[in-house]
């Protein structure tokens, strides 16, 4: 008893688990020649973030280390642990790459926004000291880069 008058069970305040922990239903395991190519890929050029990211997730899983854990060590949700061990095991190595997003494409390809900078950076429009975002977004129109472009699209270039 405490100095209120409650008592506690140290039984009561113990939490038991009596499920185990599921089996993986996606394992990693790597073969010589794709843990090869991952370790290549750690330590070699210049690659992007996530890729690399992915391929310390996918050699820390098929070393047997906790989704979890993985999370934790690598900055990311449990969810995304998941669903890369689920990538691996569906495509392999190709797991590694960049997914299409959803959303609306891109207007203007490099070469028409390099264009559109260029015109930026002609002499204004008679009649104009300087171009305006609105006067560049008629000026990509009417040089056929897109259907219709706004001047938001083009501040944003």
């Amino acid at each position: 008893m405490d100095d209120m008058g409650i008592g506690y069970s140290l039984v009561n305040l113990s939490i038991r688990r009596t499920t185990s922990m599921p089996k993986k239903t996606y394992l990693v395991t790597l073969s010589d020649d794709e843990r090869e190519q991952l370790e290549h890929l750690l330590h070699s050029g210049t690659h992007a973030t996530r890729k690399v990211t992915r391929a310390r997730i996918l050699l820390k899983a098929a070393a047997g280390w906790q989704d979890s854990a993985i999370a934790a060590a690598r900055a990311v949700g449990c969810a995304t642990v998941e669903r890369l061990r689920q990538r691996f095991v569906e495509e392999g190595l190709g797991a590694l790459e960049e997914r299409p997003r959803p959303g609306t494409q891109p207007k203007l390809d490099a070469k028409a926004e390099a264009r559109l900078i260029a015109e930026a950076c002609s002499a204004a429009p008679e009649g104009r000291q300087r171009w305006t975002l609105p006067l560049l977004a008629d000026r990509g129109v009417a040089l056929g880069l897109a259907p219709s472009y706004s001047y938001e699209s083009v501040r944003r270039v």
